[in-house]
């Protein structure tokens, strides 16, 4: 079928794109979310696009459910089955605290400490078993978890040194099986094959608390789509970045985590990459929060290790992204002494901003930024006209008047704080990190990360910023442009001299073999299929591992050089006379999907910038209004160029150009903006 449909589910919106592979047209969709069902905003855009549903071949869909459970501890009942002496690893952590300079706070593990459960089994770090375990013992826990009166949904499995020997978690999977109502039984062999019992014990727990909540959800979007006539495929985007099937994400639903936001970035690192600028970051602004991410060399940085919530961390591949609360959802207030915040409470998609007039009360960015004149109130990305007057009026009362500021000096004020939070977000992603930002471009994205970008460019001091041609559903995009991505981890943690070679060969063989029939099963349309082998190594002694390439060849002293030289880019200089040990082996086994032109994407464009201007506004900058001129994005002649002040328009977001800043429209509309010298 020719149509495929791309599907972001943000906080405030759902965007939808819709690509005719024969044709290259595509249609836009921008609906409000539905956070108590969020297939019925995806069913509601499919419906306002029109298209018949026996013309639509794929829904590539990003999700936050599973995000959104564990956030707001919505996830399904659990249980954790662990070796003895091992029922407080969730509680005792790392030994950190959720305030960390001050001396209260509380923490509530997502499986609470009646629901973890021990057994008599052990196997050493070799993989030697000491203690095989007794089925008979596991029939008798099972049976009493059964009885429980909180209906224990998922049953989580975690056994100290499974990674090395998972017999005896594979015999507690042969009792539970005969047991067990349902398919949510989840084993650390199988989630997280690693080191570090907290981080494994973690991972599973989460894997199986969202577990139930991401097959309700898929089987109820699949039951619904089925229903309206679809009868192909609906792939899921994993936090890594690559795309699953459903039957895959609802056994692997840890790794659904980060899904919508790392569809962004890969639309982001592709666009920017096609335009010339291989070193980005990235800054997704949708109504609810700013996620930001690194990209360098064209490639998104992945890590091996998130954390959720506070002591919530999770171990999978996944693309390393920050999270805050600052959306143009973000409400603004006033703390107890009086300083001006934003978020992390949200206004959402419901009641949403006080200017969408749905019965919003507390003024939030989006807010401050229609009474700067900065987006349009008869042209908004919600469709509605916006009510300038009721927002201005709320901005004045609950943060103007206490503050001792007039109205447009009180929505400033909301604006700067706003963008000095993100700024410290990218800090930390980028000065942190030891890159230089001023060899990066900034890529926003998102219904409000355009209006942000002049700001946060000058306050990190970001060499350029790219604003893509669909800003508001980039992520959405993201989703069609995917690659299918399976990861595989083993650990090992042996000695570089010690390793077999032909082991570590058979093992990465086995993992090729295995992602080939994953793809196969998928049946995901793929065209050449990649494998990237890496290891987590380090020095003898040493905690801290760094992330390695391996070479073709698996020599070790090729090995050992790899990771000399990225031990040296980390802490700027390798150690002499230490052994080496690889500590955890991974695979990822990729299947390429066809790259999409995005020269496609740019509609005609006016034959000069005077035809592209539709008015002139009141804009507030810096402490003072500007007549400031008004485009039409979409009919901005390709190559032209020209200096802020200057608003840019179009149905899926607004860009803010500043005073002092130069716009160049590139070959595949994307707007490049510099600072004037």
């Amino acid at each position: 079928m020719p149509i495929s449909v791309g599907v972001d589910i943000g906080g405030t919106f759902t965007d939808m794109i819709f690509l005719d592979e024969e044709s290259g047209s595509l249609k836009t969709i921008k609906v409000s979310s539905t956070p108590a069902d969020q297939s019925l905003g995806l069913l509601s855009g499919l419906e306002k696009s029109a298209f018949p549903m026996d013309e639509i071949g794929v829904i590539v869909h990003g999700t936050t459910v599973a995000t959104n459970a564990i956030l707001e501890r919505k996830g399904a009942n659990c249980a954790l089955i662990t070796t003895k002496g091992f029922r407080d690893v969730l509680e005792m952590r790392r030994r950190d605290r959720p305030n960390t300079w001050g001396l209260r706070g509380t923490f509530q593990p997502i499986i609470p400490r009646e629901h973890r459960y021990e057994v008599n089994e052990r196997t050493q770090a070799d993989g030697t078993l000491l203690k095989e375990l007794d089925p008979a013992e596991v029939e008798g826990l099972v049976r009493q978890i059964l009885a429980s009166p909180d209906k224990i949904e998922a049953v989580a499995v975690c056994f100290i040194h499974s990674y090395a020997n998972p017999h005896n978690e594979q015999i507690a999977r042969e009792v539970l099986e005969k047991l067990w109502p349902n398919q949510n039984i989840v084993l650390s062999s199988e989630v997280m094959p690693e080191l570090r019992e907290f981080e494994r014990t973690s991972t599973t727990s989460v894997n199986a608390y969202v577990q139930p909540i991401i097959s309700r959800y898929l089987n109820h979007l699949e039951e619904m789509l089925r229903e309206k006539g679809f009868k192909h495929d609906v792939l899921l985007i994993q936090s890594n970045g690559g795309l699953m099937s459903l039957n895959v994400a609802s056994r692997f639903a840890v790794n659904t985590v980060l899904s919508g936001p790392a569809a962004g970035v890969i639309a982001a690192s592709y666009t920017a990459q096609q335009a010339g600028f291989p070193n980005v970051i990235t800054a997704d602004m949708g109504g609810t929060s700013l996620d930001s991410s690194l990209v360098v060399g064209g490639q998104p940085t992945l890590t091996g290790d998130t954390k959720i919530d506070f002591g919530v961390p999770v171990r999978t591949p996944m693309i390393e992204i920050l999270t805050i609360g600052a959306g143009g959802g973000s409400i603004a207030w006033l703390d107890t002494a009086g300083y001006l915040q934003i978020g992390p409470q949200s206004a959402g998609a419901d009641p949403g901003p006080i200017c969408y007039g749905k019965g919003g009360q507390r003024p939030t960015v989006t807010d401050a930024n229609v009474v700067l004149g900065r987006i349009n109130p008869r042209r908004s990305i919600s469709g509605d006209r916006l009510n300038v007057e009721a927002a201005g009026q709320a901005i004045e009362e609950q943060i103007g008047q206490p503050l001792g500021l007039g109205r447009y000096e009180a929505a400033d004020a909301i604006i700067k704080v706003a963008n000095l939070k993100m700024a410290n977000s990218i800090r930390l992603i980028s000065i942190e990190r030891g890159h230089d930002p001023r060899e990066f471009a900034l890529v926003p994205f998102g219904g409000a990360g355009p209006l942000h970008a002049g700001a946060l460019m000058r306050e990190v001091g970001i060499g350029s910023t790219l604003v893509p041609y669909y800003p508001g559903i980039t992520s959405a995009i993201g989703c069609l442009m995917a690659d299918a991505r399976h990861d595989f981890t083993r650990t090992l943690n042996k000695r570089l001299d010690d390793l077999d070679m032909t082991a570590v060969r058979a093992m990465l063989d086995g993992y090729v073999a295995e992602g080939h029939a994953l793809l196969e099963k998928e049946a995901i349309k793929v065209g050449q299929i990649e494998a990237l082998f890496e290891a987590d190594m380090s020095y003898e002694g040493q905690v801290h591992a760094i992330r390695t390439t391996l070479p073709p060849d698996l020599s070790p002293t090729r090995i050992q050089a790899q990771f000399e030289a990225a031990y040296k880019r980390e802490y700027g200089r390798a150690l002499d006379n230490i052994p080496v040990r690889l500590v955890t082996l991974r695979a990822a086994i990729i299947g390429l999907r066809p790259r999409l032109d995005l020269r496609r994407f740019v509609s005609g464009a006016a034959t000069s910038l005077e035809a592209a201007r539709h008015e002139v506004r009141q804009v507030y900058f810096e402490g003072r209004s500007y007549d400031t001129p008004v485009y039409n994005r979409t009919l901005l002649p390709l190559g032209v160029e020209f200096n802020g002040p200057a608003i840019i328009e179009q149905a899926d977001s607004t860009t803010v150009v500043e005073p002092d800043m130069q716009v160049r429209v590139d070959d595949f509309g994307n707007i490049i903006v510099k600072i004037s010298e």
